[in-house]
């Protein structure tokens, strides 16, 4: 017993330097961008040498892999759930879809914006964007196939391509990115809630030509 307590109390170490270091690689990212976060950085700020980080992870591209994979993986697991359910109606999909998206701008809200944010495919190295490619196209497809089976069922209006559709409720989304702050005054339910309705409902009290 004496052999395993100082093994598992390096381990419980290892493990919270290792989220030290995503936790403030992720507030750097969104602050200052993943091009201009080096290596010093990301040391400076978890307070260790830069040499200490690689015995965690190789480069800044699996940071930031480590970063947004997880809260990307869960927004295509909620969603597969969400289509798989029986018990919910298109309308409550549709809502159920975009909640899954929209609330983890609350709970994890710099995982989602630096997750969201242009450029950073494109400064990193192929895994990453290999990885994140193959999650959003899966999660794209899920959209459109939503989008797709309402318009089958009549539950939803033909008004336009599914996928084009679905693109752009994810573009409306997404854009939470730029602005949204969990410390306003804004809550991100009241979001939900309007973005389902703006969606759903559309914005034009009275139709032309109705």
């Amino acid at each position: 017993m004496s052999q395993t307590k100082p093994s598992v109390a390096r381990t419980k170490k290892s493990v919270r330097r290792r989220d030290e270091i995503i936790a403030r690689s992720t507030e750097l990212f969104d602050r200052k961008g993943f091009a201009n976060t080096s290596l010093d950085d990301i040391a400076r700020a978890v307070g260790i040498r830069r040499e200490g980080i690689y015995y965690y992870f190789r480069n800044r591209s699996q940071i930031l892999l480590s970063i947004i994979q997880p809260q990307s993986e869960a927004l295509l697991d909620g969603l597969r759930s969400i289509l798989k359910d029986k018990n919910l109606d298109f309308s409550r999909k549709l809502h159920a879809a975009i909640r899954n998206h929209l609330v983890r701008f609350d709970r994890y809200c710099l995982e989602m914006t630096v997750s969201l944010r242009d450029g950073y495919f494109e400064d990193s190295d192929t895994e990453v964007r290999d990885a994140m490619s193959r999650i959003w196209k899966d999660y794209e497809q899920m959209w459109t196939q939503l989008v797709e089976e309402g318009q089958a069922a009549g539950a939803f209006r033909t008004v336009g391509d599914p996928k084009m559709l679905a693109f752009g409720i994810l573009g409306m989304c997404n854009w939470l990115a730029r602005w949204y702050d969990p410390e306003g005054s804004i809550a991100i339910d009241d979001l939900i809630g309007e973005y389902f309705e703006m969606v759903a409902h559309g914005l034009v009290a009275q139709p032309h030509g109705r």
